[in-house]
């Protein structure tokens, strides 16, 4: 199940939540889910490749979307604005290190 996480870019003050672990939501609504986070390339790239393998690539993204979708924010910028906790947990499963 998928974990919420707060994440923010430091220069603009642009909030974001942020997810880690199975998402439920990308194994229902498939190429939907990007394209709602504002990833419309990623969103058609999942599309075509869903159609491609018969809905087979949905079912095994579903594992791997929200380490994805972090990895990607965190590549812009953003980093973890959550209690620290929280923050600490999200780290061992993304497999970031602090700095």
């Amino acid at each position: 199940m998928a974990t919420r996480v707060a994440l923010i870019h430091p220069q603009t003050g642009l909030m974001k939540p942020g997810f880690y672990g199975f998402s439920w939501t990308f194994l229902f609504f498939g190429w939907f889910v990007p394209v709602f986070r504002g990833e419309l390339f990623v969103g058609l790239l999942h599309l075509v490749i869903t159609i491609l393998t018969f809905g087979l690539w949905q079912v095994i993204l579903a594992f791997l979307y929200n380490k994805q979708y972090m990895t990607r924010m965190l590549e812009k910028g953003y980093v973890l604005n959550d209690a620290e906790e929280v923050n600490a947990i999200a780290r061992q499963k993304l497999g970031i290190m602090k700095l």
